[in-house]
């Protein structure tokens, strides 16, 4: 029996880690001589369930091509984004793309996903269990993921906040406890 390269049994379980999810597919016409020529564009989100995420489009004759073209671009342009408790965002954040705006927040445990389409897959495939998204503007696809993706991008987690303002995270979150117990105590 002969052993597969080395490189490829890597290739392999690397792409065994990601799950990808089609978001999209566009067909579009060029009218030539003899008739029409059809041609496909695919949206595809891929992530490791673990905090990385990434999309992609591909265009191609077939969908099968297209789809593997639109999947490899999303491999290649994979974003870590950084998760509270490993299920939900650390603050609200609004994202923007062209016409398309997203507002996310994050949510206590159990709500569970509660987003529209495309903002779905992205949550998904990243692993994110408790989100509450809306959208706002442009209901296009690639619009609403690319706004997903800048809010995403957007998110800091309390340890890059505490390292660019030279404080350490209990401090951080000690005078996150005092805001929440003053808020109740207005109540």
């Amino acid at each position: 029996m002969a052993r597969e390269p080395r490189d490829r049994r890597d290739r392999e379980e690397r792409d065994n880690e990601f799950t990808d999810k089609l978001v999209h597919i566009n067909r579009v016409a060029k009218v030539v001589k003899g008739g029409r020529r059809f041609g496909f564009a695919a949206l595809v989100v891929v992530g490791d369930e673990k905090g990385r995420v990434g999309f992609g489009h591909g265009k191609a004759r077939e969908v099968p091509e297209a789809i593997r073209k639109a999947t490899d671009a999303a491999k290649r342009g994979l974003i870590r984004v950084p998760l509270r408790e490993g299920r939900t965002l650390h603050h609200d954040v609004a994202g923007r793309h062209g016409a398309g705006r997203v507002f996310l927040r994050a949510a206590p445990p159990g709500t569970g996903i509660i987003a529209g389409g495309p903002m779905r897959a992205v949550f998904e495939t990243l692993g994110m269990q408790d989100v509450v998204a809306k959208s706002l503007g442009s209901s296009n696809p690639y619009n609403m993921v690319r706004a997903t993706f800048d809010a995403l991008k957007r998110q800091d987690s309390p340890r890059t906040v505490a390292a660019r303002r030279n404080i350490k995270v209990s401090t951080l979150q000690a005078r996150r406890r005092d805001v929440g117990e003053g808020e109740q105590a207005a109540d």
